[in-house]
């Protein structure tokens, strides 16, 4: 399993498919499959039954999982895709952008 470039609400651009160009928020990351959860990319129809919380049921629009290698983190100086690099600072880890050099939180 590889190391992942992308955290949990870090913001990122799809590089490639059918959302190519939009940018979200990562809310959850599936290390096991290299897939990521990004806020309004990559929406699916999911039928529902009732439920209590939804009594009405029907057809619920949701974001579906997108490969990690079809996403870039922005950068946080210019607002462009970016690369990665990992520094080590004493026992602290830190990402920094490699287009501006800026440190990654």
């Amino acid at each position: 399993m590889a190391k992942l470039h992308i955290k949990k609400n870090d913001t990122v651009i799809v590089l490639a498919g059918e959302d190519k160009g939009k940018t979200g928020k990562v809310l959850q990351i599936l290390k096991e499959k290299e897939r990521a959860i990004v806020e309004g990319v990559n929406m699916v129809s999911k039928s529902q039954k009732p439920s209590a919380k939804n009594p009405q049921g029907g057809i619920v629009k949701q974001e579906a999982p997108i490969h990690i290698s079809n996403l870039s983190l922005i950068d946080p100086k210019s607002g462009k895709a970016t690369r990665v690099s990992i520094k080590h600072e004493g026992k602290n880890v830190v990402r920094i952008a490699k287009k501006s050099g800026e440190v990654i939180k």
